[in-house]
Formats: structure tokens, C-alpha cells, sequence
């Protein structure tokens, strides 16, 4: 009698990052309203019959029966169906989670041709033990989304990692302590996102939800802040103080602090100093 035994490595039963947080599934019958959108989740969208478009951050590309796309949360897109052969399509949510793609790109599109092995089996069993409300039929699930993600690093042509995404208040209170003491350095919004490992439109949104304000306009407003007490309390020329606040031009400079002020800056240092040789 043969026996083999293998043994597995207990440290290395580490879960893939992400949680599944939702599975539909959608036909096209007609009354189709094709809407850009977003979801503040990634999505995997996998087309298990007919023909349409996918459009993607303004890029749109055919897809077919057996294509999967995967979209980064907080990405524009939306699918449209070609009526001779209807769009069928199951989609899974995944939260907490960000792809990181070998395009640097925040979406994929795996072709039929690049997967090597039927992707239907697992969203299909997805969806139906989803649907059963069988025993544990929510930890069934996760565990197929964490094979199926597996499957794909292995089988397919195209390269990515898995990035969880932190609780995004907390790293957004990090971005705006970094805002309020450098924000003399070449800051864009593109930089900001990486830093806090987030997508940058979701990033926007969700500091403009969180402070009321873009991170830029926030950035701006602080330069300003920090302007106005080096105009009262100094004696550097104005284009000193707007590229010590990290303005690229004296240009720039007056127009932000005009329109945020009402007055150019020497005008705000002209009657500030008033004010004060009048106490």
C-alpha cells in the first residue's frame, strides 16, 4: 500500500486581505441604464454570457462570455450590453481591499484567452451559496473568494498584488497632519493618495466628506494661513514668503491670497501694520 503525507506549514495560512461584501447577478433584458458610477469597494465583475462594452476611466474595450474585469474602488465605469447577444453578468464587492496591478492602472480586464481555467465554476458557486442561507454560508463564500483571488496569481498573464486598505479616518488624520507641517514641499494630489495608499478620487472624496474641504484647497488654505502671519510678522518681501509657503509662482501666490483674503497682500500688510502703529 502506497501513502504519501504532506505537511502544511501552519505560518503560512495567512489570509488574502479583503472581505466579501456582496454577489449579484444581472441579465440584460431591454431596459438596460447604462450609468458611470463608482463603489466604495472593489469590484469583479465577470461576464458569463453575450457581448457589450465595459468603459473604465473613460477607456471602453468589447467584452465576451468568460472575460473578467476587476475595478478598484472608487473608479468610474459602467457596462453596456449589445442587444443581439444580451450581457450576463455576476458581480462580487469586495471592501476593505485595493488591487495593485503590474499597468499601475486601478483596473484589469483578465480575457478569456489570458485564463487558462472556466472562471464561471467559482462565481457561480459564489452566487448560489450566497442565495442558499445554508450553515455558514457566508464563511463559504469568503473562503471561494480567497481561492478564486489565489487561482488567478497563479494561472493568469497578468501580475498584481492585493493591498488592504486601512480605516480611511485614520489615515486621512495622518494626511492632514502631514498638510499642516509641510506645506512649504511640491505637493500634488496624485502624491497625497499614494502616501495614504488610496485611490486618489476616493481619496478626494473622502477627505472632502471627512474636513469639508479637497486636500488641496485644505493645502492652500493653510499656505495662506501661514502667509498671513509672515506678512505681519516679518519683513520678507512677498515673494519670499509665497515660495517659503511652497506657492510655485508669485503669480499663484496673489491670486489665492486675493481671492481668499479680498486684498492683495501687501494691501493685508499695509493695514495690519496700520492697525497695529495705531495701539
Amino acid at each position: 500500500m502506497g501513502n504519501l503525507k504532506y505537511l502544511i506549514d501552519q505560518e503560512q495560512l495567512v489570509h488574502t486581505p479583503g472581505r466579501l461584501l456582496s454577489v449579484s447577478s444581472s441579465r440584460y433584458e431591454g431596459d438596460w441604464k447604462s450609468i458611470p458610477h463608482t463603489h466604495s469597494f472593489a469590484e469583479l465583475f465577470y461576464v458569463k454570457a453575450g457581448e457589450g462594452s465595459f468603459l473604465v476611466e473613460e477607456k471602453s474595450f468589447p467584452i465576451h462570455a468568460g472575460d473578467l474585469i476587476i475595478v478598484n474602488p472608487s473608479v468610474m465605469h459602467t457596462e453596456t450590453s449589445l442587444t443581439a447577444k444580451p450581457l450576463e453578468y455576476i458581480s462580487i464587492g469586495v471592501e476593505n481591499l485595493r488591487f495593485t496591478f503590474h499597468n499601475r492602472k486601478d483596473y484589469l480586464l483578465f480575457a478569456s484567452h489570458s485564463v487558462s481555467w472556466n472562471l464561471t465554476g467559482y462565481f457561480v458557486s459564489i452566487l448560489n451559496e450566497a442565495s442558499s442561507g445554508a450553515l455558514g454560508n457566508e464563511l463559504v463564500c469568503q473562503n471561494l473568494l480567497e481561492i478564486l483571488t489565489i487561482q488567478l496569481m497563479r494561472f493568469t498573464d497578468s501580475a498584481f498584488s492585493m493591498v488592504p486598505i486601512e480605516n480611511p479616518n485614520r489615515s486621512l488624520s495622518h494626511i492632514k497632519r502631514y498638510l499642516d507641517s509641510n506645506y512649504q514641499d511640491d505637493i500634488t494630489l496624485d502624491s497625497l493618495a499614494q502616501m495614504a495608499h488610496l485611490n486618489k478620487y476616493y481619496f478626494s472624496h473622502t477627505f472632502k466628506k471627512l474636513y469639508g474641504q479637497s486636500p488641496i484647497s485644505y493645502l492652500t488654505d493653510r499656505r495662506i494661513q501661514i502667509s498671513q502671519d509672515l506678512l505681519v510678522s516679518s519683513d520678507f518681501r512677498i515673494s519670499e514668503i509665497a515660495r517659503f509657503c511652497g506657492f510655485s509662482s508669485l503669480s499663484y501666490f496673489s491670486q489665492c491670497f486675493r481671492k481668499a483674503c479680498g486684498m492683495s497682500a501687501q494691501a493685508y500688510r499695509q493695514l495690519h501694520l496700520k492697525q497695529d502703529s495705531d495701539l
